[in-house]
């Protein structure tokens, strides 16, 4: 699966609210990467560039967009890093607990709060997206 069909599905899937988020500047990614300290791998940047403002029931990944309370990936960051998630790391979503996270090489893994350590899920954000958020959409509808 290609990132660009990946965003389209994504985008396809979006379901309109009644307050639709906007999408983030370049700027407003740059401010991100430099508060949270990681480089964003590039996947992850088209992601919130291009379809970050998705509204794409089960998950909510983090927004980079200021002030957006649980959505914010600042907040998203610290709160996970304060419970054990490595450093080295972005988490991005939050589910149950457990958080999702990119690393810097753009794999994507799930650290578990139950102890159960990190587990590498996907080799991509394209792969993220089709299988575990679209997928898990389709299950929950």
């Amino acid at each position: 699966m290609t990132l660009d069909k990946a965003l389209q599905q994504l985008r396809d899937a979006s379901q309109p609210v009644p307050k639709p988020l906007r999408l983030p500047t370049a700027a407003e990614v740059d401010a991100a990467e430099r508060d949270i300290g990681i480089a964003f791998h590039p996947d992850y940047r088209r992601f919130q560039l291009e379809a970050s403002n998705v509204v794409v029931p089960v998950l909510e990944p983090a927004v980079v967009l200021p002030d957006m309370g649980y959505l914010d990936l600042r907040e998203t960051v610290k709160d996970a890093r304060e419970i054990g998630v490595p450093c080295d790391v972005i988490p991005f979503c939050q589910d149950n607990g457990d958080y999702f996270f990119i690393t810097r090489d753009g794999e994507i893994g799930l650290w578990d709060h139950n102890g159960g350590g990190t587990v590498m899920l996907r080799k991509s954000l394209a792969d993220w997206i089709t299988e575990d958020w679209l997928g898990g959409a389709g299950e929950a509808g």
